[in-house]
């Protein structure tokens, strides 16, 4: 049931139909994920480059920062009061109490330039704290790791990072150089910075959507940041995006060459991607709108294309056995068109040969029975020709008795065995059929005919086509010899053909020969399996050839050749397998 209903819809205009609305599915679904996803991917980068800039010009901003704390600490570690001071510790005398007022003068001051330090800490080269005056030894406040790194960049500040004990802090270090000693150690200048003079601000950022902007240090803990949550396990891994509180954000980091440190810029691809939504339903409404204008097309396209096929089915359809009906010429396309007048062109000729086929049957079957009225027994004309054998044998006429018994012998070997003409014979048979042919001839030509036949005793029993060499000897006579007054002689030779399992077979004659014209228009006509004209010798050889053609179609053979030369004779080849067919 439901294998008949589909059968119903299963016509050529819903297949075309099909065909072209999944194309069009496929295409606008291609096209739409192609557009959308490049426009995703342009919309994205945009945003990304927007935030990296972003990102480039607030770090700007922190090195400016970086630089004046750098500038401030440089100005104290060069300071003559602390130099004097640091060069009398390394010489091994006790800082007095107007050198620690001096110093605490000094660093009161720079330390009124700027809010940014909370404190100044120096340390001789042992790590004992000169200022503050107190018992803190440097490794108590800093890692040992930070000391060596301040001695390998030989006074240059680095940027430590979070206070352990206290985040609202961070810690600088500077090794102390005594200029007036080469540069030597004299001691550690380290400074506690404010946080919050670091503290992110930046009109770009949307607060409401939740996007962060951060500042770490090397260790990824915040110096400062609007992010309240664990930054070191959201931002350890190298990637561009993150998820935090099931909102995705894209990141962007910029990293400063001064501190080391990293500023973090998050914000939700949601927020990105805003336009994507409004770009989604665009292609979506441009899909839909698309796909009913093509649907339209389809259907006006396909009846188009398929109303001429159905007409001229119809019109196939009721057409009867006897006699096929033209279809109306139609307006379509020039295919339907081309198809139509073939199909007319094609009852036109039908309904000629179905003519024509009625006529040859009956003209067949009055001539069969004409055949069949005229028929004659070949064993009539045998007995009648052994009757005459007979009575001229007791008249004495012996030499036109064995010519009578000749040509009984003759045309029992040409007509007789009805339905066997195309079984193979020996060649022994089929010269002997020749020998009978020839004498037959010389009782006709008198000593004008001459012939000689040349066979290897071994080649005897080898089979081929019957009646396949005699017509070559009938056109030696015939248009060989017959057309000359001279005596003439024909020769047959068979002979295996060296370094091959072929043998080949020759018929001669020192007739007349052929001019070169003819000989080439003989020789064209064998290999094109035609003939020359209804008179020449084309006729016969062309026959031969084709029947050698057929009778070894699975064997390769030379063809059928002639050669002659005018006033000299003609000769005859074809080759045959030693083993027969």
């Amino acid at each position: 049931m439901l294998g008949a209903r589909f059968k119903k819809y299963n016509t050529l205009r819903n297949q075309i139909l099909a065909i072209y609305l999944v194309v069009m599915m496929i295409v606008l679904s291609i096209v739409g994920s192609l557009m959308f996803n490049q426009l995703g991917s342009l919309m994205r980068n945009n945003a990304e480059k927007q935030m990296q800039q972003t990102a480039v010009e607030a770090n700007g901003r922190m090195e400016t920062l970086y630089k004046q704390i750098d500038t401030l600490t440089n100005q104290v570690a060069t300071n003559n009061t602390v130099q004097q001071l640091l060069t009398d510790v390394v010489d091994g005398k006790s800082v007095s109490v107007p050198q620690r007022e001096s110093l605490i003068r000094v660093i009161n001051n720079f330390h009124a330039y700027s809010n940014a330090i909370s404190s100044f800490n120096l340390y001789t080269v042992n790590g004992e704290r000169i200022y503050p005056s107190d018992n803190v030894n440097i490794f108590e406040k800093v890692d040992p790791v930070w000391i060596q790194k301040a001695n390998r960049e030989k006074g240059r500040l680095v940027w430590i990072g979070n206070d352990p004990n206290d985040r609202e802090y961070s810690f600088a270090i500077r090794k102390v150089t005594l200029m007036e000693r080469s540069f030597s150690g004299g001691g550690y200048l380290l400074v506690r910075i404010n946080n919050s003079y670091f503290q992110v601000k930046d009109n770009s950022l949307d607060h409401k959507a939740k996007e962060y902007m951060m500042l770490l240090d090397r260790d990824y803990s915040a110096i400062t940041s609007n992010y309240k949550g664990n930054t070191q396990q959201i931002l350890k891994e190298d990637t561009k995006n993150v998820v935090i509180n099931q909102t995705k954000y894209l990141i962007v980091k910029e990293k400063s060459d001064v501190t080391g440190w990293t500023l973090v810029i998050l914000k939700p691809v949601s927020l990105l991607m805003e336009g994507v939504s409004v770009v989604r339903t665009s292609i979506l409404i441009s899909g839909a709108i698309g796909f009913i204008i093509f649907l339209i097309s389809s259907i006006f396209l396909s009846t188009i294309i398929t109303r001429p096929i159905i007409k001229l089915t119809n019109t196939m359809k009721n057409a009867k056995m006897d006699e096929l009906k033209p279809n109306p010429h139609i307006s379509s396309i020039n295919e339907i068109i081309d198809l139509n007048n073939t199909y007319n062109q094609m009852v036109e000729n039908t309904n000629h040969l179905i003519q024509q086929v009625y006529e040859k049957e009956l003209l067949h079957s009055r001539a069969e029975l004409k055949a069949l009225q005229a028929q004659i027994d070949p064993h009539f004309l045998y007995n009648t020709l052994n009757a005459l054998y007979w009575s001229l044998e007791d008249k004495g006429e012996e030499e036109l008795a064995d010519q009578v018994i000749a040509m009984s012998e003759f045309f029992r070997y040409t007509i007789g065995e009805t339905g066997k003409e195309k079984d193979p014979v020996t060649i022994r048979e089929a010269l002997e059929h020749i020998e009978r042919y020839l004498q037959i001839m010389k009782m006709r030509m008198g000593d004008r005919l001459l012939w000689d036949v040349s066979v290897q005793e071994d080649c005897l029993d080898t089979k081929i086509p019957k009646l396949i060499i005699q017509p070559l000897v009938e056109n030696a006579i015939l248009h060989g010899i017959g057309n000359q007054r001279k005596q003439g002689s024909v020769s047959i030779q068979v002979e295996k053909v060296e370094d091959s399992p072929n043998l080949v077979i020759t018929v001669s004659d020192n007739g007349i020969g052929i001019d070169q014209e003819t000989l080439c228009a003989i020789n064209e006509s064998i290999e094109r399996g035609g003939v020359v004209s209804s008179k020449g010798t084309g006729i016969g050889l062309a026959n031969v050839n084709k029947r050698l053609r057929l009778f070894y179609e699975k064997q390769s053979l030379a063809t059928l050749t002639v050669k002659s030369d005018h006033g000299k004779g003609t000769e005859v080849t074809f080759e045959i397998p030693s083993k027969g067919a």
